[in-house]
Parts: C-alpha cells; structure tokens; sequence
C-alpha cells in the first residue's frame, strides 16, 4: 500500500483486515452437505399455526392426501426454520468472522421445484454468495439449497443477513 493510499473499509490502517468484519473470502464457499432432515407432520403444523397459514393441507392429513399428496404440505416458508439451522455452520464458523450478536436477519426467498411434505428427508448444502460492506455493515448473502434423500433438488433458499458496525 503505498503512503497516500487509505485503507479500504475492511482493512486496518496497517492493511489488515478488520477483526469485526466478515472474512470476504469465504464468498463462493460451500460447507460439506448437513445431516439429512425429516420433515415431521407435527412440525409442519407448528409451523402452519404460528404463520396462520390458512390451508387445510397444512394440518389435515386427510385433506393432503385427497388433494393428491403423501402428507400435510408445508408452506413455502417452512423451510426458513431448516435453512437458519444450515447457516450456523458459517456464523458459527470462528474463521467467517461474524459476531452472532451483531447479526440481523434482512431477508428470505424461496424457490420451490416441489411442494415439501411431511416424511420427506432433506439435505441442505449451505453456500456463502456474497459478503460486501455497506454503511459500515456488512450483508451476506447466504444461499441453502435441498434435495431429497435421492439428491432430486427440492428448493433452494436465499437469505440476506446484515451483520452491524461495530
């Protein structure tokens, strides 16, 4: 660095990064598959009741089933429960460089390719998209992708985190 550059906003003035940013190098990262994941009927009805999603796939059996489906069917934003627990291997991750206490969640998005019902098993795949410093925050864009327990993809979920100043 020569004597008239200034640092970067994620560098110390001696050219190091800053101990209270995430590490920008994990972007492009992807974290070893996480343990598959039972989608259960009682926790798609939780899920169901707490979102007060209104369709009856969601609690009856019985209904589901007659709608041509093997169970109760999640709502499309079931999976932000599944995805979270994903994402903790890169906040939790010492060497990401996130204080979980500065973390706030900014957005979600879904892309379903089939609807998730209960007795599927799942397997999230965590990737780190992009880590960028904005008014002194940084946002992360992590990206949780699912398949089946026969690697057929199921959804992939988005998540923007903001991680505060110090």
């Amino acid at each position: 660095m020569s004597s008239s550059a200034q640092p970067s906003t994620d560098d110390t003035a001696d050219g190091g990064p800053r101990p209270d940013v995430p590490d920008a190098s994990f972007v492009g990262r992807t974290y070893p598959p996480g343990s598959p994941v039972t989608v259960s009927a009682a926790k798609v009805v939780e899920f169901a009741d707490a979102t007060s999603a209104p369709s009856p796939l969601h609690r009856d059996a019985t209904a589901a089933r007659a709608a041509g489906y093997a169970d109760v069917v999640a709502p499309p934003t079931f999976l932000v429960s599944l995805a979270q627990k994903a994402e903790a291997q890169y906040v939790q991750d010492p060497a990401a460089g996130i204080d979980f206490s500065r973390v706030v969640h900014g957005e979600e998005g879904f892309e379903l390719r089939r609807p998730v019902v209960a007795g599927d098993v799942l397997v999230p795949l965590l990737s780190v998209e992009s880590v960028r410093l904005v008014g002194g925050n940084a946002m992360i864009t992590t990206r949780v992708d699912f398949t089946d327990e026969h690697d057929a993809p199921v959804a992939t979920v988005r998540s923007s985190l903001v991680v505060r100043g110090a």
